[in-house]
């Protein structure tokens, strides 16, 4: 088996223009046939696509370990188990539930009552979705914030509108641009593109994980053997060509902003500039986006206890390392108050668990020119000793907050994480100033993260102004003692950039447009998670899980069977951890 993970991880050849050619006419030919599919038939295709994807899951995970220079059967092999098929398979369940809701009752059925926000806007539970899910994740819930004009009353002509209004009977093509970070970001962004808003796809895979194309195309082998998805390799000038392809009718990209920008403004920042100024875009194709984010976290100050520092620091840390950095959502600025008295005893948490956190092999291109350029000058505090292709984890402290800076305008994609302390006469009064700070600041509209301690929540005045700095948050996933990311990995909830005023295509920030969204809310603003300060047992997420690897390939035979007789399996590693 390791030597088939290593043939796996071998680059794909670029497909010739005359395959791409040759694909989207097949996807033309079938795009009719999948606007006339019922809804019985795309749950048919759901749950052969989840059945086919249990057959390589091994393979899969395998391949991503060999790739990102992770022994398979280290802890560390549970991020490819949670953040790859278990996300997927969870995916495909929620959606095939969803069409069948619609089937029977004309609507998808939410996990709970909608209420109404003190603006008046619905306010929708999508987390816990089941009962299994409030036992495995315990005190986790999610809510979406829909746009202002959206009331309870409204919300339901609002949902689903592509089964409500029918589904197209010839749907144009889209052409995904796949990410390279994580494994399950194709394959789910092209879901969302076929069963939620009714287009057939043409996945271009990116190079840096394009070995596990082969992989992705047996998982959904369903959908490709019926002509509704190809899968194609390649560079930027692969992209190009399909992004002005008379065929392609729109495209969606998970990427960095530059690239986005490159390809809706132009490829020099002086065409960029002369077309934004003239509001004369290069693509004139519809784009949806998640970009990335300079991501946040906010620490309320207040009296925590010595577990819950301990468990947040543990939180921040695996924000920071998990995926060696590579993830949009990571944590990149630490923002505490001046006069915290446990500011030292946070900070110093951070030191002691970044430097057990084992060192990452650095996969993902550029990274260590961007770690060069944000530690220059020998800026911070650097933890473990990096062999070959590997970086040490970065913390560095009291970056003043006044000033342009590197630090909050550009996502650094490494493992670096700033910290700055803001001045406040008081708590509310440092929450105000952090929320104004993060708005305004800080490049990026996809996720923010606050700490928040039970003193602070226990008060009417704390508890205004912590719902008041919801409200104000101009984030698309915001966390509340978790980390947001897991609004990506829950799959119930819409990821992607906040949604509200002001979000155009020349100041696109972290991006336009949903996927996952399995509910299929339109009009969302923002989703907001909270969970519980500290927590046992470990999340499974937490870096210094030493049973991931054990407890990934259990939830994802859960996902795909869900089964309360197999929670003591789960809780055993769990508690292990």
């Amino acid at each position: 088996m390791p030597e088939q993970a290593a043939l796996q991880a071998t680059p794909q050849p670029v497909t010739e223009k005359t395959a791409i050619d040759a694909a989207l006419r097949y996807l033309a030919v079938a795009r009719e046939r999948w606007g006339a599919l019922s809804i019985p038939e795309r749950v048919l295709l759901l749950r052969q696509c989840a059945e086919r994807s249990m057959e390589v899951i091994e393979e899969w995970v395998r391949a991503s370990c060999e790739a990102k220079g992770i022994p398979f059967d280290s802890p560390l092999a549970g991020e490819e188990w949670l953040a790859g098929p278990l996300c997927v398979l969870r995916y495909i369940r929620l959606l095939s539930n969803t069409l069948q809701d619609i089937q029977r009752h004309g609507a998808p059925r939410l996990p709970g009552r909608v209420r109404k926000a003190p603006d008046g806007r619905a306010v929708v539970p999508v987390f816990p979705a089941s009962r299994l899910d409030a036992l495995l994740y315990m005190g986790i819930k999610a809510e979406v914030w829909m746009q202002p004009s959206v009331t309870p009353e409204r919300l339901r002509e609002t949902m689903a509108p592509l089964y409500n209004n029918g589904a197209e009977k010839s749907p144009g093509i889209s052409l995904v641009l796949g990410a390279g970070n994580v494994s399950s970001i194709p394959p789910t962004d092209v879901l969302s593109r076929l069963f939620c808003d009714g287009r057939v796809v043409l996945l271009k895979m990116h190079p840096v994980n394009a070995y596990l194309g082969p992989i992705l195309e047996r998982a959904l082998a369903p959908l490709v053997d019926e002509g509704y998805l190809r899968i194609v390799y390649g560079g930027a000038a692969e992209g190009a060509y399909g992004i002005t392809h008379p065929l392609v009718n729109d495209v969606h990209i998970t990427g960095s902003i530059h690239t986005h920008d490159a390809i809706v403004w132009g490829a020099t920042a002086e065409e960029r500039q002369r077309r934004k100024s003239t509001n004369d875009p290069l693509l004139t194709k519809p784009i949806t986006s998640e970009l990335g984010n300079v991501s946040p976290v906010i620490v309320v100050p207040g009296k925590y206890t010595r577990r819950a520092l301990r468990f947040q620091a543990e939180n921040v840390v695996s924000m920071v390392t998990n995926n060696a950095s590579f993830n949009c959502n990571a944590a990149k600025v630490l923002l505490t108050w001046e006069d915290w008295p446990q500011r030292p005893a946070f900070l110093q948490a951070l030191r002691e668990l970044l430097a057990r956190v084992p060192l990452r092999k650095a996969y993902y291109p550029g990274a260590a020119k961007r770690h060069a350029r944000f530690t220059e000058g020998g800026a911070g505090e650097t933890f473990g000793e990096p062999l070959a292709g590997e970086l040490p984890w970065t913390l560095i402290p009291g970056v003043p907050p006044q000033g342009e800076t590197i630090y909050f305008r550009e996502e650094a994609f490494c493992g670096v994480l700033v910290e700055t302390a803001l001045p406040a006469t008081d708590a509310v009064g440092y929450l105000e100033a952090a929320t104004e700070f993060a708005n305004s600041q800080m490049w990026g509209t996809l996720n923010a993260c606050l700490i928040v301690p039970p003193g602070f929540r226990g008060s009417r005045v704390g508890m205004m102004a912590l719902n008041n700095a919801i409200a104000k948050l101009r984030y698309g996933t915001i966390g509340i003692n978790v980390w947001p990311a897991l609004g990506y990995a829950l799959m119930s909830a819409p990821w992607g950039g906040w949604q509200g005023e002001g979000i155009t295509l020349a100041d696109v920030q972290s991006g336009k447009g949903w996927v996952h969204n399995s509910f299929l809310l339109e009009e969302a603003e923002k989703c907001v998670i909270s969970g519980p300060l500290s927590a046992f047992p470990k999340p499974p997420w937490f870096a210094t899980h030493k049973r991931a690897h054990k407890l990934g390939p259990k939830l994802v035979a859960c996902e795909k069977s869900p089964s309360l007789f197999r929670l003591p399996g789960i809780v055993m590693q769990a508690i292990r951890g």
